[in-house]
Formats: C-alpha cells, structure tokens, sequence
C-alpha cells in the first residue's frame, strides 16, 4: 500500500510540473495604479500646480495607499499611486477609479481625460522587438508597427501592452501660409473651419421605395491630397478661393517626443509588458508564433529582431543553470551513499527521498499559488542534500542492526521485520525532533515583508515542502524498502563489519578522540576563542541586500542636459551605441531616446536609454561594465548610469529610482533642490565603491513665454484665450478631422508652415486675425521673450524632491551608504524646511536584517523548547545547542575569505544553520542517553555513542555540504546568484560544527559531568 501510494505521488507530482508556470522570480510587483493626464500647453509648473497636486492631494488617503510618487513635466502628469503589498491590483484600481470624477472637476478645460496605465507587473516589460528597414521610409516603418504589428501582438492573450517608439508618425498636414492668408483676407479660423469641410460626411436618414429601405448619406470624405487641396475655402462671387491658394497640403511626420535605434540605425522599437501572473516563457514563444505569422504579410524589406531584450532568455539560463546543480548535487548524494555503505541497495533506498520529496514540494507550491521560478528551484536545490538525511540515518541504522543481528546464531537471529521495526523506531524521535527544528529555523522567513518577503518566501516553502516530505519517506517508505531489499543472507555476509570507508573512519576515530578527552577543557576553549575571533570578523564584514544578478544584459543610461534638442540626443546616443558595439562582448545594441506617447516613463528628449546583451568570455561581468564605464566617459556633457533591466526595475520599485542607491532631498524651491542636490553630489563622488553618481535633472529649460498686453487686447476686442487659441494652433496644430486610407487613420492637422516658425522673430511678427477681421502680428498685443523654466518636477507623498542616485561597484551596499551619510553630515548644512531621506536596496537590506535577527532569537527559543521536550534535560538540549556557535565559526570564516560581504542570502544561510547543525548535536546526545548503562564508564559512554554516532554524522553532513558545491561553485550564472552566498554559509558552517560536534561536544559532555573523576576520562 505504501509503495502504491508512492507511485501515485510520482504521477501526480509529474502532471503537476507539466502544467506549472515558469518565471524569473516570484511576483515581486508592489501593486501600482499609474495615473497619465495630457496637458498640452502647460508647462512643468503649471501641470504640477493645476494637475499632479489635485490628483494627489484627491488620492492621497485612500485605503492602503502607501506612497504618492509623481513626475510632472511641460504637456504630461504621471502619477504613481502605491498600495500595501497584498492588496488586490484590481481593488487597487477601482480605489483610484472612484476618484477621478472628484479629480476631474478641478482640472483645467484644456486638460485631457485622466488615463489609467495598462495593469502590468514590475517584472512586466518581457521583450523589446526591433523593426527596421534599409529600403522602406521611417515612415511607412512605423506605420506598419502601429497599424499591422502592434495590433496583433496586442490580440496575444496576456499582452497587456504593447508600445512603439522611433520611426516617423504619419500625419496630414495643412500648413498655413500667413502671408497668402493676409492677402486672400482668410482668417485662421477660416481655413480650419474650411479643413473641417473639406473632410465632412453626413447621414440624410432613409426613404422607402420599391419596397427596398434606401439609406441616405454625404460622401464628403477625403482619401488623397488633392481632395483636400480643391476644397473651396469661401467665394466672393467672383471666384472661388481653394485651400492650396493659402496652404500646402502634404503628408508628414508629426512633431518627436522620442526616437529609437537599433545597432546605430534608425527602427521602430516596440516594448511588450505582459499581464500579472502570466507564464513568461509561454507568452513569449506565442509572441515569436504571432511575429512568424506577420512576416508572411508585412514587406520583405521589412527585418524584425525579437533578440534586443527577451526576459525569457534570462529564465531559461537561470533554470538550466539550476536544473543543471540539481542534477550535480544528487549525483554527490549518490556518490557519497556508495562510498559509505558500498552497498547499491542501501544507496537506491536513500535515493528514493529525492524524487519523492521534490514532487511533493512541486504540488505544495502548485496549490499555495506559486511557480517555478529561481527562488523555488533554488530552495530545492538548497534542500537536496538535506532531503536524504533522514532516509540515510534510517538506512544505515536499519542496516547496522541487520548486520548484527545476522553475525548472532541463527537461533538467536530475531525477524528481520522485528529488526527493521526496531532499528526505525530506535532513531525515529531524533530524526522527527531534527527535522521540525530544520523548519522552525527556517521560519523567519515568512516573516519578511515587502520585496524581500516575495523574493525568499517561495524558497523556504520549497525547502520545507521538500524536507516534510522526506521526512514522511523516512518514516513510511524507507523501512518497507529495507524490509524488502536488505534482509537477504548474502548482502548481509558481505557486509556484516560494515563497508571498507566505514571501517578505516571508525579506527581512525577511536584512534584520536581519547587525545581530546584527555584535556577537554583546552579544546572547548580553542572553540570559544574561535568563535570570538570569527565574530569580530563579521563585525567587520560588508553588507548588502540582494547580490548582484547576471542577467547577460546591460542597460545604460545616457543623460544630457534638458533642454538639449532630440537631434543633438540622438547624436550623443547614436555615439553611445558605437563605443558599446566596439566591446567583442556585445553584438546588438537598441537605443530609446525620450518617451513614446502613453509611456509611464516621464523621460525627456535629453535621456536615452540603450539595451545591450553581452556573451561573457575570459572577462567578468563588473571588469566588462568598468571597461564599458570608461569608453562612455568620452562623450561630453552626460552623465553615464549602467544597470541590468531586473535589476533596475527592482531598484525601481524600491526607491523610484533605478540605480542601487537613491538620496531623496525634499524641500520647496526648486533652484535650491538642485543646487543642494549638486553639493551633494561632489561631495559623496570620492566615496569609494560609488559609482555612476547622477543628480535628477530638474532645471531650467529655455523657453519663448509669449505674454499678452491687456491694453493691446481690449483695443482689438481679444480676450487671453482668443489668444491661447491661435499660438496652439498656429506654432503646434490642432487636429481638425481624420484620413482614411482603407482600415488605418490619419490625423488632419492645420498649424502655420514651419518656415513661418522657426525662429522668435517669425513668432514676433506672426500675423493673426481679430475679432473684428483686422490683420495685425503678435508683437503689437503680446511681449515675446526667451527666459528659462523648470523641465520636470519630481514629487513624493505631496512634496517637492531632487534625487541623487548612484550605484556600488567593488564594495558593500551598506559601507558606501554609511560613508555617503557621514560625507553628507560633515559637509552639507540644509536649510530650514529642507530634509534628506535615503532609499534603495540597503534600507530594505537594514530592515530585512533587524527583523530576521529578532525573528532568528524566537527561533532559537523555540529550538531549545524542542530539544528538551526530546532529552527533558535542561543541560543536555543546551549542549546541543553547542553546535550553533561552532556552526557560526565556518560560516564566518568562508564569507570572510571569498566575497567578504554578507547579503540577506547569507543571512538566511546562517538562521538555516541553526536546524541543519543541530542535526548531528541530536544523533549523538541521543545515543549517549539511550547507552545509559550503569556499568559502563562515562568514557566509555561518550567514545561509543559517539563512535556509533560517527558514520551517519559524517554522511548527513556531506551529502549535505556537497549537495552545495555545485550551487556555490556556479554561483556567478544566471539563477544562482542569491542561491550561491546562502549555500556558501550552509557549507561553511556544516564543516566546522561536524568536525568540532564530534570533538567538542564529548568534551563539553565530560566537563558538564563536575562529578566524574578524572581518572575515568583519561
């Protein structure tokens, strides 16, 4: 029946991986409802002043709202609303949704309609495709990416957003001469007016006759140039005067917030965000199904690259990678069991755990409502080792008892189910004790929140999943296994002294234990001062929050000044991408300059942002980003910033910065914000690890401030939206109508011809219309001057920020931060009603910490709880808790000796020592007890339970820490990289508690014993 039920669990677990989704990592996303309002016409001041404080102070309060961050700049709001983690996107957005018609009432007329943004996850943006085209126009390329490519990958199920930038967005332009319109007498609002008629359709109803219904209708639409050139303006009898007599009509490119470039030539860029809770790699293999789809009907001279930026590439490698040490650890497991036992029987029982417990910890996850992601696989991985303690401990116990039960005389022999029971039950408390103290030190954990929380949580339930699940192997199956496959007379002839390794290990032990029994005190001193050494070296050790992934991905960011012209930035990142495709590492590289239109990313023209990704050779992955540091630092007047795309989006999420470190500087004006922001930043930049030191570019921009003369105005009948009216539609256009040509539409703009525009005289001396039909220019009821304004405005929970932002490059998070703070407090003095907040990975590293620590002193209460619920000996369950400081002795000692730096992974890696060291402390405290023979010497108590002890603590203690190896040799590829620092610690530590438990301990056990003679011991 057991090993029915095994079976079934085999199948079940095997169609639940078939069905489980894949990803990167958890579901790291804070739920955010972004808020996107077009306020064309205002500048950075006015649309904070009249748009992003209304929506904010309106949303500011609602349930669960965290954090109001929000980015104001000349045409555009975007605010960003953050709710508690946990809460429900959708409850999120129909918080928000109820408030916009309160928002919406205090807004200005000319303000358009509130957007929420597309529901997406921090993790959301999955690709980036590439459309370019030697022969085709920019054009006619991004009118195929709007109107045949983004439609399609849009219908894909789990898209939740596709959006376009680059190329040429097509319009139909009627540009006004206002020279030809003064001549003709045509008034601006004429010719609109006469634009609007020539595109015009109307519908007469319908009559009845011959008994059909005939419907009635206008045709009064245009489909080409001509069409729209012959449309009669107005007729003075005479003649009549058509809108070519005072226009051009054409088809041209709108006006560019944003371009794009792929490998230094222009393309179209299209960034994918999918939908929360959407299988990653499911989505992206049905987008390249749907791409293969549309190259059968787009032109051939059309190339579409779907390699710039593929998530899916990063998953693929980082669940390889760990599928790969998976496989590696069990086969250490195996090779470890044959050594030992040099039995194949015993080695396939022991075995049986792995699988089992792994398929068990897949359906858990599968029905708590996580997937397969890193963090999960990597839990398993961490457990691999572990998995088969239980079963080993079970296996070379049962078989030792088999053994000696066989060398008595067969009349003397007891049944080999007699034996098997007994063995199971002999070692069944310390193994059921063992086990749960595993777990319980694993439960601070689940106590994390935030990005932590959903970042380590899936690990520690892969790991306990798993372990329960040996753990019910052990107790259920493995005994039945041994009943079957180890009672036959032969193996146990051939094994009845035990295996050859086990033999040598058990001599040589006998051999040097009574060494250190004879002066116990000495070697428990040796251990203290070791432990106080290796503590005062983790008071010196580094510290950070997540280590450093690698993705096989750079992205930089390339700020100018604002103000600098798209054409000027698109140089200055059309040289950034040549300097990255010189490196030999780098084969493909995209550029996105500014921002595409309904993008969330308030970007100006003045920042480009390039995706490269890198084949790593003979170099590391920080030697290539210093060298690539270097080149960039050619280009003049930009600041430089590299990062990788999960990365940044998770130091994004963090502090609303993407760089590892933000420097928030609240206060109210805005030329002090960036003049303090400046000081601030020349003073930290000699601090060393700090890198790609960035201060947010809010400043001033030039700017032609056309200003109205009242006096003037009341002379000529105008009002100051008369006014407004015209320099809208004459300098920017206004669209009148649409063109259609078959399924696409076009807009119809009517502005002023650029050659009457491009200069501030040509704006002075503009020719407009009055009310009462005059022709005067600008310049006689308006004063025109070029002064400067605020670019963007940064806010976050209702005030005014600056950030200054830097990354750590050769050195821990938290030293850089700490030195940054003292530099700051040393040097820079902050006016009244101005403060700095710091944010980024190392506040979420501090507060991770604090409470792990707190969390950890619960879990050893709880532990020692365990311990003498199973000794019932106060003293005896606080030996056992010996091996925690010796554990902590090897943990230190290898972090110290490799990178130096503990991260909340390392963390974790020492509470794990907690349940995983105390392990062998139980094997053997437990013997000890159940020897308990009044004739027996206390040596002699120790060197027995300690000698019989001996082979299942060494063989738990490497199948375990060589399980690890692979993890942590592997630990700078994709998916090990929070996995390796954990592993590292769990290794470290098992070495020196299993060396020293089996030392030290029956030492302590001598001291703890005042009683004893010494005579007995030595």
């Amino acid at each position: 029946m057991v090993l029915f039920l095994s079976v079934l669990l085999t199948l079940s677990g095997l169609l639940v991986l078939r069905e489980m989704d894949i990803d990167v990592f958890p579901d790291l996303t804070a739920p955010t409802v972004t808020v996107i309002t077009e306020a064309h016409g205002l500048e950075a001041v006015e649309v904070e002043r009249l748009v992003t404080y209304h929506v904010e102070t309106t949303l500011n309060g609602s349930p669960n709202v965290r954090r109001i961050r929000s980015n104001s700049k000349a045409g555009v709001s975007i605010v960003w609303v953050e709710f508690d983690w946990g809460t429900d996107i959708y409850l999120a957005r129909q918080i928000v949704a109820e408030r916009l018609p309160m928002i919406r009432g205090l807004l200005p007329e000319e303000v358009n309609e509130l957007i929420l943004a597309p529901v997406s996850s921090i993790m959301g943006e999955i690709m980036l495709v590439g459309l370019s085209s030697d022969t085709l126009p920019p054009m006619e390329v991004r009118t195929l990416a709007d109107w045949e490519v983004v439609p399609q990958l849009k219908s894909v199920q789990g898209v939740a957003q596709v959006i376009a930038i680059g190329g040429e967005f097509k319009q139909y332009q009627v540009l006004a001469s206002p020279q030809k319109m003064k001549h003709y007498q045509v008034s601006l609002e004429e010719l609109i007016q006469g634009v609007k008629q020539s595109n015009h359709t109307a519908s007469g109803g319908f009559i009845n006759e011959f008994g059909n219904q005939y419907y009635i209708k206008s045709e009064g639409r245009s489909y080409k140039i001509e069409d729209i050139e012959n449309s009669t303006l107005k007729n003075d009898g005479t003649a009549s005067l058509r809108i070519k007599d005072v226009a051009k009509v054409l088809v041209g490119s709108a006006d560019k917030i944003g371009d794009a470039s792929l490998n230094t030539s222009p393309a179209v860029i299209l960034i994918i965000f999918k939908q929360p809770h959407i299988n990653t790699l499911n989505l992206t293999n049905a987008i390249d199904d749907r791409i293969k789809q549309l190259l059968t009907t787009l032109p051939p001279q059309l190339t579409i690259d779907q390699h710039i930026f593929r998530q899916s590439d990063f998953i693929q490698s980082a669940i390889s990678n760990l599928e790969k040490t998976l496989m590696e650890g069990a086969f250490f497991v195996s090779i470890v069991l044959f050594i030992f036992l040099f039995n194949w029987r015993t080695t396939v029982i022991s075995l049986v755990a792995i699988p089992l417990s792994l398929l068990s910890s897949v359906i858990a996850l599968h029905y708590l409502g996580y997937t397969i992601n890193t963090m999960s696989l990597g839990g398993m991985a961490i457990a691999i080792g572990a998995l088969v303690d239980d079963a080993i401990i079970d296996v070379e116990n049962v078989f030792k008892r088999l053994r000696e039960n066989h060398a008595l005389g067969k009349s003397k022999r007891k049944p080999v189910i007699q034996i098997v029971l007994n063995a199971s039950l002999e070692i069944r408390s310390s193994i059921i004790i063992a086990t749960l103290i595993i777990i319980v030190s694993f439960i601070p954990l689940f106590f994390l929140s935030g990005i932590e929380g959903r970042l380590l949580q899936p690990l520690g339930i892969a790991f306990i999943t798993s372990l329960l699940a040996s753990l019910f192997v052990a107790i259920t199956i493995t005994p039945v296994l041994c009943s079957f496959m180890l009672s036959s007379s032969k193996v146990l002839d051939n094994k009845h002294q035990g295996s050859f390794l086990e033999r040598k290990l058990r001599v040589l032990y006998l051999a040097i234990l009574p060494y250190f029994l004879k002066k116990p005190g000495l070697w428990v001193i040796t251990a203290v001062v070791l432990l106080i050494v290796s503590v005062s070296l983790l008071l010196g050790l580094g510290r950070s929050f997540l280590p450093e992934f690698n993705e096989g991905s750079v992205v930089v960011n390339v700020m100018a000044n604002p103000g600098i012209s798209l054409e000027q930035s698109n140089s200055l990142g059309n040289r950034a991408e040549k300097i990255l495709l010189s490196f030999p590492e780098i084969n493909i590289v995209s550029r996105r300059t500014g921002r595409a239109e309904s993008d969330e990313h308030a970007q100006g023209v003045y920042s480009s942002e390039l995706d490269a990704p890198f084949t790593l050779g003979q170099t590391d992955k920080e030697t290539l980003f210093n060298r690539i540091r270097q080149k960039l630092s050619v280009i003049p007047g930009v600041n430089v910033s590299l990062g990788q795309p999960i990365a940044h989006r998770i130091d994004h999420m963090l502090s609303g910065t993407r760089a590892n470190i933000a420097i928030k500087l609240f206060g109210t004006d805005l030329y002090k914000l960036y003049s303090l922001g400046k000081n601030i930043k020349s003073v930290i930049e000699p601090v060393p690890g700090l890198v790609d030191v960035v201060v947010e570019q809010q400043i001033e921009v030039p700017q032609l401030r056309i200003t109205p003369n009242p006096i003037m105005l009341n002379k000529y009948g105008m009002t100051k939206g008369f006014l407004s009216e015209f320099v809208e539609t004459a300098f920017q256009g206004i669209t009148v109508s649409q063109i259609y040509e078959g399924q696409r539409s076009f807009d119809l703009v009517v502005r002023y011809d650029p050659n009457f525009r491009k200069s501030m005289e040509d704006i002075k001396y503009a020719w407009l219309d009055t009310p009462g039909g005059q022709k005067i220019q600008l310049y006689q009821i308006a004063d025109i001057k070029s002064l400067s304004t605020p670019n963007a405005i940064s806010r976050e929970n209702v005030q005014r920020k600056i950030v200054i932002s830097g990354n750590v490059s050769g050195r821990d998070l938290r030293g850089v931060v700490e030195d940054i703070k003292t530099a700051i407090n040393e040097n820079i003095e902050l006016p009244v009603g101005y403060r700095i907040e710091y944010g980024g990975q190392f506040e979420s590293e501090a507060r991770a910490s604090q409470l792990l620590l707190i969390t950890a002193v619960l879990a050893l209460l709880v532990i020692y709880l365990f311990l003498y619920y199973e000794f019932k000996d106060l003293k005896l369950a606080a030996i056992v808790l010996l091996n925690l400081p010796l554990a902590l002795i090897g943990g230190i000692l290898i972090v110290y000796f490799t990178s130096g730096i503990i991260s909340i992974a390392s963390t974790i890696g020492f509470i794990s020592l907690f349940g995983i060291a105390t392990r062998n402390g139980i094997l053997l405290v437990s013997r000890f007890i159940s020897m308990n023979d009044p004739e027996m010497s206390l040596k002699d108590r120790i060197i027995h339970s300690a000698e019989d002890r001996l082979i299942p603590i060494l063989m738990t203690a490497l199948t375990t820490a060589l399980a690890l190896i692979p993890i942590v040799v592997a630990g700078s590829e994709s998916g090990n990289e929070i996995q390796a620092p954990m592993a590292l610690v769990i290794l470290g530590g098992l070495l020196s508690a299993t060396f020293l438990n089996l030392v030290v301990v029956p030492c302590v056990l001598i001291i703890s014993n005042p009683g004893i003679k010494k005579s007995e011991y030595l």
